[in-house]
């Protein structure tokens, strides 16, 4: 998944900042288009072995599984990567880019915008796609450090394009902030599984209502399925770090007991600044600031099971952080206690 806002245009061109229809459109296509690959990727490793009692979403699997080469597995793989990858990209650059003007290929500094939330959509949406991507081409009979290596390539190949496309259109342009998350998601996701050949530490998302969407519904989504993917002040982007794999605890700790470090922002009706009005109607005043979080979790691929395609749906269930007690801290309130945070 992935979770782009209204790209800010290029103001030198005389082409305003992100409430115009024409930047909403945008945002809700590639939104769409990134996470419909996202669910390509996702049935490319369960649909060919769902099922299957040996899995790759277990840890303790992941050096013996798929080690045996099977060219035809290789084969759909990648064929499932080229198809699914660039057929998203012409719908999208024909959907969207095709109707607006070109340029020259340039670059555009948003790195200041939504307080950085977006750039954590990134960090988490690559990672997801390369360790999705390392599991079908390890399913083909890849070597772990084969499969980190296309994984990860892929996931911050598929981004990046997008945001080659947005350099060629005179209206936005190439954020080099993105690409620098882009290649961060993938990062730590290559790292970890080079160097343990399993994850460790864990990127999530949880999404519980903000009530700010109701203000900019065109900008912060008008329906749930909108507001998930668009309303900021309701987004936390997690850390969640597995303490028996860390520690080499000897105590008798669960093997999916995690712990999260949680960053959200709050008070967000524009990417950076809150206009006074929307429609001719006065806005309410929000105090613009960061949160961050620390809770227990769940790695869900650490659960255990024979079931291999309960394997399968945990390890798609990594994405989401768990409600749990939390402790906040905040720049505008200070410490405060969640019973139940998501």
């Amino acid at each position: 998944m992935n979770f782009f806002p209204g790209r800010k245009m290029n103001e030198s061109a005389g082409r305003y900042f992100p409430t115009t229809a024409r930047a909403m459109k945008l945002a809700a296509i590639r939104r769409n288009v990134i996470f419909a690959s996202l669910l390509l990727a996702v049935s490319a490793i369960l649909l060919p072995h769902a099922g299957q009692a040996s899995s790759l979403s277990s840890p303790s699997s992941s050096h013996a599984a798929g080690d045996t080469f099977n060219t035809k597995r290789l084969a759909w793989v990648t064929g499932a990567h080229i198809v699914g990858f660039t057929g998203a990209l012409i719908i999208l650059d024909q959907a969207w880019y095709s109707d607006h003007p070109r340029s020259s290929f340039h670059f555009f500094d948003d790195s200041k915008d939504w307080k950085q939330m977006d750039k954590m959509g990134h960090i988490a949406s690559t990672y997801h796609l390369s360790r999705f991507s390392h599991k079908s081409f390890r399913w083909s009979g890849l070597s772990n450090g084969q499969s980190a290596l296309w994984g990860s390539i892929s996931g911050t190949l598929f981004l990046t394009t997008i945001e080659i496309l947005d350099g060629f259109s005179a209206e936005w342009g190439a954020s080099w902030s993105d690409m620098a998350a882009n290649l961060l998601g993938s990062g730590t996701f290559y790292v970890q599984q080079r160097t343990w050949q399993e994850q460790k530490i864990l990127w999530k998302y949880s999404y519980s209502s903000s009530g700010m969407a109701q203000y900019r519904p065109d900008l912060l989504g008008a329906s749930t399925g909108e507001r998930l993917l668009k309303d900021y002040n309701g987004m936390t982007f997690w850390l969640s770090f597995n303490l028996p794999s860390l520690t080499n605890s000897d105590y008798n700790v669960p093997p999916w007991l995690n712990l999260a470090l949680g960053y959200g922002a709050h008070g967000l009706l524009g990417s950076t600044h809150n206009p006074a009005f929307q429609n001719g109607e006065p806005l309410p005043h929000y105090h613009r600031y960061r949160s961050w979080y620390l809770a227990p979790d769940i790695d869900f691929s650490r659960i255990p099971t024979q079931s291999g395609f309960l394997q399968q749906v945990f390890s798609v269930m990594n994405i989401v952080k768990l409600p749990a007690p939390a402790i906040e801290y905040n720049s505008y309130n200070g410490w405060q206690w969640h019973w139940v945070f998501f």
